[in-house]
C-alpha cells in the first residue's frame, strides 16, 4: 500500500530502490507516528471534520496500535511503503471510511516532520541523561584522586605536572560545551512542523496551536516552507551536537589507550574488562576504548555526510532527504553505547599513584624550580637559563610537591564551580 497510489502498480525494482530501508528505520518512529496520530485526529475532530463517534473511533484504535508497537509486536510488510501507509492502513481495516479521514489536510511530507521532531526530542534527552552520568562519575572520579599527580606531555613530550583530579574534571568540564550543543539542537527538534502539509499548508481551517499543544512542543515552526526547509536542517543540527559528544569520548578514550600501555602505566582495569591476544599470552588490550574510538570518529563524520546530502538542494522537498535517517537513526544507539561503556569502564579504572616516582619525570618539576627562584627575585629568563644549566650538567634535584592555587591549577580544580555551570545548562 502507498499513500499516493493512484491505482498503477510501480515497477518492483523502482520500488526496491526507492523504499530501500525505510520500512527497517520507520519501526523506530512507528511509536511517533501514533502520538502525531492522535493530535491530527483531534485537531480535525475540533474544528469538525471528524464525528464525535469519528474520533473515539480513532482514538481506540491507534491506542491499540501503540499498545500493539510498545510490545514489540508492530511489523511493516513488505506491502506497505512505509510506516504511515500501515498505520493507515490498519486503521482503514478497522474504521472503514473514518480510517481514510486521517489524513486530511495533512502530507506524508509534513507527517514524517513529525514523527522525526518528536522522535528526536526523545532521543536527545536520552544522550543528554548518559552524558550527565558520565560528568557525575568524572566528577567523582576527579575528587577521589585529586591530589595525586599525572605527567602532563606537550608534542607527547613530559612537560609539567597535572593530577588525575585535573585530568578527570577537564573531560567533566568539557562536556558541558557538548551538553550545549545537545539544548541547541533539542530547541530546533522542539518546534511542531504538523499542518505545513506538503510545504505550503493547506485550505483547511486547521489548528496548529492544538497540535503543538497535544504535542507539547515549545512552539510551531510557523512559515509552511520554513517548516518544510527544516528537514535537513534539524538533522544536521542533531548531527553536530551528537558530533561534539563523539568528539569528547574519542579523545578520553585514546588517552585510556595510551595511559593502559606498558610505556605509561597510568592506569589500568580488572581483567574482564580487557581482551587477550591469540599468541601473546600476556596482552591485556584496550579493546573497549579502541572501539569507542573507532565509533565516535564514524559519528564526527555525520555532520559532512548530511552537509553533503542537502548543501545543493532548494527549498521544497526531495526525496534525497529520505536518506538522512539512515545516518540519523542508528547514530543514537551507537553513541549511547559508547557512553554506557565508557561509564561502565571508568567505574572500574585502576589509578596508579606512584608515577611521578620514577625517574623519568624527574624534569616534569623544571618549571616548578625556575618558579621557586623568579619569586625569591631572580629574574624569570635568568632563573630559566640557571635550571636548564644544572639539568645539562646533571645537577637537577627538585622537589616534587606542587603549590599550585590559582582557578583550574592543580591545586585549585574548581570542582563545585564546574558543577554549578553544568547544573545551569
Amino acid at each position: 500500500m502507498k499513500l499516493w497510489d493512484k491505482g498503477f502498480s510501480t515497477d518492483k525494482k523502482i520500488d526496491l530502490f526507492t523504499v530501500g530501508n525505510d520500512r527497517e528505520l520507520d519501526l523506530i518512529l512507528a511509536k511517533y507516528d501514533v502520538i502525531g496520530n492522535l493530535a491530527h485526529a483531534k485537531m480535525l475532530h475540533k474544528i469538525g471534520l471528524l464525528s464525535t463517534t469519528e474520533i473515539n473511533g480513532l482514538e481506540i484504535a491507534l491506542n491499540s496500535i501503540l499498545k500493539t508497537i510498545e510490545e514489540g509486536n508492530f511489523i511493516i510488510e513488505e506491502s506497505f511503503e512505509d510506516v504511515h501507509s500501515k498505520i493507515e492502513f490498519l486503521l482503514t481495516e478497522k474504521l472503514g471510511d473514518t480510517g481514510k479521514k486521517i489524513h486530511t489536510a495533512r502530507s506524508r511530507n509534513d507527517q514524517v516532520l513529525v514523527d522525526v521532531h518528536l522522535y528526536l526530542k526523545d532521543a536527545l534527552t536520552e544522550i543528554n541523561t548518559e552524558v550527565d552520568e558520565l560528568f557525575n562519575l568524572l566528577i567523582a572520579l576527579a575528587k577521589q584522586y585529586e591530589n595525586v599527580l599525572l605527567p602532563g606531555y606537550t608534542h607527547l613530550q613530559v612537560a609539567m605536572p597535572s593530577s588525575f583530579g585535573m585530568w578527570f574534571s577537564a573531560y567533566a568540564e568539557t562536556l558541558i560545551d557538548d551538553i550545549y550543543f545537545l539544548k541547541a539542537a533539542y530547541k530546533v527538534a522542539d518546534q511542531n512542523p504538523l499542518g505545513s502539509a506538503a510545504g505550503y499548508g493547506s485550505s483547511f481551517p486547521i489548528d496548529r496551536d492544538e497540535t503543538t499543544k497535544l504535542l507539547n512542543f515549545n512552539t510551531l515552526k510557523f512559515n509552511s516552507v520554513a517548516a518544510q526547509m527544516g528537514r535537513g536542517k534539524l538533522e544536521k543540527s542533531v548531527s553536530f551536537a551528537l558530533s561534539s559528544v563523539a568528539s569528547t569520548l574519542a579523545k578520553m578514550s585514546m588517552d585510556i589507550c595510551l595511559y593502559m600501555s606498558q610505556n605509561f602505566n597510568f592506569i589500568s582495569f580488572p581483567d574482564e574488562l580487557t581482551t587477550g591476544s591469540s599468541i601473546m599470552p600476556h596482552k591485556k588490550n584496550p579493546d573497549v576504548f579502541e572501539l569507542i574510538r573507532g565509533k565516535c570518529n564514524k559519528l564526527q563524520a555525520l555532520p559532512y555526510e548530511f552537509t553533503l546530502i542537502t548543501n545543493n538542494l532548494p527549498s521544497g522537498y526531495h526525496r534525497d532527504l529520505q536518506l538522512l535517517k539512515e545516518g540519523l537513526i542508528p547514530s543514537f544507539s551507537t553513541l549511547k553505547s559508547c557512553l554506557e561503556m565508557l561509564t561502565y569502564s571508568l567505574q572500574n579504572i585502576v589509578v596508579n599513584t606512584t608515577i611521578v616516582d620514577d625517574e623519568k619525570y624527574l624534569y616534569l618539576f623544571s618549571v616548578e624550580e625556575v618558579n621557586k627562584l623568579v619569586q625569591n627575585g631572580a629574574p624569570f629568563r635568568d632563573a630559566y637559563k640557571i635550571v636548564g644549566k644544572n639539568i645539562n650538567e646533571g645537577n637537577f634535584y627538585p622537589d616534587k610537591t606542587v603549590n599550585h592555587t590559582h582557578k583550574g591549577s592543580i591545586g585549585n580544580l574548581c570542582l563545585d564551580e564546574i558543577v554549578a555551570k553544568k547544573n545551569k545548562v
